[in-house]
């Protein structure tokens, strides 16, 4: 069995898929302001309207992306305007994380793998 893909409901489906796809340097060709996949490099993003009322307190779910150079996407976050949760900063298992809310206030972590150089 494998995850075939993460879906965030949203009353904002437009909003929230602009914003994740500059987020991943992605383009979908939609405006659909009801259901829209986003693919990224490896993961299917969905952005979907079920007609339900959302209350936006995201406190039990979060998303996660690798990335190569945290620098360079901490600058795009901060130019998306998204509220920094946390600056990037190097964790004890060997990641560089940052993390920050989008527009629904969901949280959203980025870490980069630390290359270790062993001599």
């Amino acid at each position: 069995m494998r995850l075939g893909e993460v879906s965030l409901l949203t009353n904002h489906v437009v909003r929230m898929s602009e914003f994740y796809k500059a987020l991943l340097e992605v383009e979908n060709n939609s405006d659909d302001a009801v259901h829209q996949t986003i693919l990224g490099e490896e993961t299917v993003l969905t952005i979907y309207d079920d007609g339900s009322a959302k209350n936006n307190n995201n406190q039990n779910i979060c998303i996660a992306f690798t990335v190569e150079d945290i620098e360079k996407e901490y600058e795009k976050v901060k130019k998306l305007g998204a509220k920094i949760k946390e600056e990037p900063t190097i964790r004890p298992w060997g990641t560089r994380n940052m993390s920050f809310y989008d527009p629904d206030g969901n949280v959203v972590y980025l870490r980069e793998y630390l290359k270790i150089h062993t001599n």
